[in-house]
């Protein structure tokens, strides 16, 4: 397994993270610890869930092994997130100051830990000012309750605003940003990518590959049942199915596994630290294992660009 520096933290993260949306949800918890251990043995490092994943069951899975010791804490690069509401009430969910904390706390005790190694914004707040999130996230920083902080699904403008406010109160700021990246969506790197750079943030992809729409959904030796056609794959393939068909033909001459080409991509990608994975099962799992040592020559990531051409960098890609 690899690791690289989490932005310009002095963190290392493995070149993928174990997302954990699914743990509770679609995974029992016994096959959700079964893909964690699989995970930690083969060197992966840091997983990732949210509060809301699971109406918190997913954190609760996580933090049950936790319980089992072994180093399993330890070892592992603990990120969760805020944002989401569990209730109607007025000052659930959000950013405002009061939520964070309340949101942190709740939290911990669901993951049986007693810090958050990167405690991520899962959405912009445009009602809450920069300097509350940032107070209530220092003092988090102070309590040693989270190690560093990360935004997702933020704007390139919403990554610069936070960070030139951070900079200002003489905190670190932003560790990293993750957002949905993949071949068949490439918005990211006309801004979002930019200025994760620029800033020095890490940059973490989830839905490498689209909810399963590049994992060889359109094959014919594909199970029934194995096949992604809700969510994200249900709503992009009806406008993509003459690119995902020419994607899967090209990977087939190649005797290469679209899924795992997907993870390549992501993986060739110089400013992404790491997709984050959400294996249903340890088959999953090991097929995204395989994709680390896999390198795409140039005239196959050609290839790749001319089915899936990129949007190009702002502002050249929608002005002069």
């Amino acid at each position: 397994m690899e690791y690289l520096h989490l932005g310009r933290t002095g963190l290392a993260v493995s070149r993928l993270v174990l997302g954990a949306w699914n743990f509770g949800k679609v995974t029992t918890p016994h096959d959700s610890h079964t893909l964690l251990d699989t995970a930690w043995q083969a060197g992966i490092n840091m997983v990732d869930t949210a509060d809301r994943y699971g109406h918190g069951a997913s954190e609760e899975i996580i933090g049950t092994w936790f319980s089992q010791g072994g180093r399993r804490r330890e070892d592992i690069v603990l990120a969760t997130k805020v944002f989401g509401a569990f209730s109607d009430r007025p000052n659930d969910g959000r950013l405002s100051a009061r939520h964070i904390r309340q949101a942190a706390e709740a939290s911990l005790r669901r993951l049986r830990t007693d810090h958050i190694d990167l405690y991520q914004m899962h959405h912009v707040d445009r009602a809450t000012p920069w300097e509350e999130i940032w107070q209530a996230m220092d003092l988090l920083v102070t309590q040693g309750k989270i190690l560093y902080v990360g935004s997702s699904n933020h704007a390139g403008w919403h990554i610069a605003q936070g960070q030139e406010n951070a900079h200002r109160r003489r905190s670190l700021g932003l560790a990293s940003e993750q957002c949905l990246y993949n071949l068949a969506e490439r918005t990211a790197e006309q801004e979002i990518i930019p200025a994760a750079r620029a800033y020095g943030l890490g940059v973490l992809a989830w839905s490498p590959l689209h909810g399963g729409m590049l994992g060889g959904i359109l094959s014919p030796k594909a199970e029934p049942g194995k096949r992604r056609r809700e969510g994200r794959s249900l709503l992009s393939l009806p406008g993509k199915r003459a690119q995902i068909r020419a994607y899967e033909d090209l990977c087939a001459t190649h005797d290469m596994a679209p899924s795992e080409v997907a993870l390549a991509w992501v993986l060739n990608r110089t400013a992404v630290t790491a997709p984050v994975i959400g294996p249903r099962t340890t088959e999953h799992l090991q097929s995204a294992l395989r994709s680390l040592p896999l390198r795409l020559d140039t005239d196959f990531l050609e290839k790749l660009e001319k089915i899936f051409p990129g949007p190009g960098p702002a502002p050249e890609s929608f002005a002069w």
